[in-house]
């Protein structure tokens, strides 16, 4: 019996919620040293020991809701469709399998985000940028290569370029379709979480024209500034898309982009978002990577909110 004014009882302590995170690199949170699996075929995702996924469920078990994650398949350069068949990793490193082989029957919360791959957003980039397309650890070519990167604004607002990007954003939106359509298939109790991806741009692009403190580089390196917005509209389109799939589905989803417009790129200090040709924290072969437009420490911590509070909704604590 409970007297009035008295606190109320302690809820009890609820079951570990069995989970699977997967993804591509911004789940994996490329950059970020160190990482797991450093000595098999699997440290090829550069996946960071505190990727999102990992501080998230900090961050939850904090308030007393304890994830049981049964596993972490995400993997940098992941394609919508390495959720169904294995990837094969950069310079021949072997494959991971598919990640939906993660999945068991009584796994209850699946959580990560894939697409800006299949989108070929990497491919933008390099169609933009002649220092990127001298990069090979990033993955892709630049959309047509004989196109020079200085006019890359106006090639991207070319009827071919608009044809190729309509198709990619197709291509997205029904592997997004089939992607949550066999999470409920391998994992019919599962609660399913899409996480969008951070802003890169901000509104006002003359932020990228300075550099953040301690860098020489700009943020977009040698990425034109009439190309930003055209960058960023690219991005706003695959948010939508990938906001589609999830409320046709009916599953969650994070939008990070909507919630990241002061921790672009361009935002100095408050960047959440490394600079294409910034230093990461991750070293290979004795070279320091740069972080190609990836979530920081500040912006894998913003991640791990936004993903810790919509799990915690999702499972309605």
């Amino acid at each position: 019996m409970q007297f009035a004014g008295a606190p109320p009882a302690a809820a009890a302590v609820a079951d570990p919620v069995p989970t699977v995170f997967f993804g591509d690199s911004y789940t994996a949170n490329f950059g970020i040293a160190p990482v797991n699996n450093s000595d098999s075929e699997r440290g090829w995702c550069f996946q960071a020991t505190q990727n999102y996924p990992a501080v998230a469920t900090q961050r939850l078990a904090d308030k007393d809701i304890t994830l049981d994650v049964q596993s972490d398949v995400s993997c940098g350069g992941a394609l919508v469709e390495h959720f169904w068949k294995e990837q094969q990793l950069p310079f021949g490193a072997g494959t991971v399998p598919a990640q939906q082989d993660a999945l068991k029957d009584d796994t209850q919360l699946v959580v990560g985000g894939m697409g800006g791959n299949t989108l070929g957003f990497t491919s933008i980039l390099k169609q933009c940028s002649d220092e990127l397309r001298k990069h090979p650890l990033l993955p892709g070519n630049p959309v047509d290569p004989d196109k020079p990167a200085d006019e890359c604004r106006d090639f991207l607002e070319s009827e071919d370029a608009k044809a190729w990007l309509d198709y990619n954003l197709d291509q997205v939106e029904g592997d997004l379709e089939q992607m949550l359509m066999r999470m409920s298939y391998f994992a019919p109790d599962a609660e399913r979480v899409l996480v969008g991806y951070p802003r890169l741009v901000p509104k006002s692009t003359a932020k990228c024209l300075t550099a953040a403190p301690g860098q020489t580089q700009l943020p977009f390196a040698d990425i034109p500034q009439d190309a930003l917005p055209v960058l960023d509209q690219v991005q706003k389109r695959l948010d939508d898309r990938m906001k589609k799939a999830a409320a046709d589905n009916g599953a969650a989803f994070v939008d990070l982009y909507a919630n990241t417009g002061s921790n672009t790129a361009c935002d100095g200090a408050n960047r959440g978002i490394g600079g294409l040709l910034e230093n990461s924290t991750l070293d290979l072969f004795g070279t320091t990577i740069p972080w190609y437009a990836h979530p920081n420490e500040k912006g894998r911590d913003i991640q791990a909110k936004h993903v810790a509070d919509t799990i915690e909704t999702v499972l309605n604590r």
